[in-house]
């Protein structure tokens, strides 16, 4: 098992995004990038996959125990700290989701379609079309 795992490990474990663990890394005076943390989380054989050094995982839980822990001055439980961080998550995906609307009694209902010759208005010009229509034919003729 080497960093990347561990690292990965934890970042699923205590559920946190990728902007949490730069502010967890800069409560240690240690700056990386999402990019570069992006580059930590990817698959071994990706062409952007980096191996994490001894000294971004050192910082990485020395800024978890000031984040969880708080400092000597202004300690801080755990359990909130992790609470915290699980709200969030809920409220960001409670935001993501659409919301479904209500059916109320002031919404019009939908007509249905008009019996008869559609009429069309002339008035408008015509769009023409930014690109033509393209059969492609991939592989064999299909032929009955």
């Amino acid at each position: 098992m080497n960093n990347n795992d561990i690292f990965k490990k934890l970042r699923v474990a205590l559920q946190l995004r990728d902007d949490q663990i730069v502010e967890i890394l800069e409560l240690v005076d240690f700056r990386i990038s999402k990019a570069e943390l992006g580059a930590f989380f990817r698959n071994a054989d990706h062409p952007n996959y980096m191996e994490c050094g001894d000294q971004v995982l050192r910082n990485f839980l020395n800024g978890l125990v000031i984040h969880l822990r708080g400092t000597k001055e202004n300690p801080t439980n755990a359990m909130d700290v992790l609470e915290k961080n699980k709200t969030a998550i809920k409220q960001n995906t409670v935001k993501a989701a659409p919301e479904k609307k209500a059916t109320t009694e002031k919404e019009k209902p939908k007509r249905p379609p008009l019996k008869g010759p559609k009429q069309h208005n002339n008035n408008k010009p015509k769009k023409e079309p930014i690109v033509e229509k393209v059969k492609f034919n991939n592989g064999k003729n299909k032929r009955s």
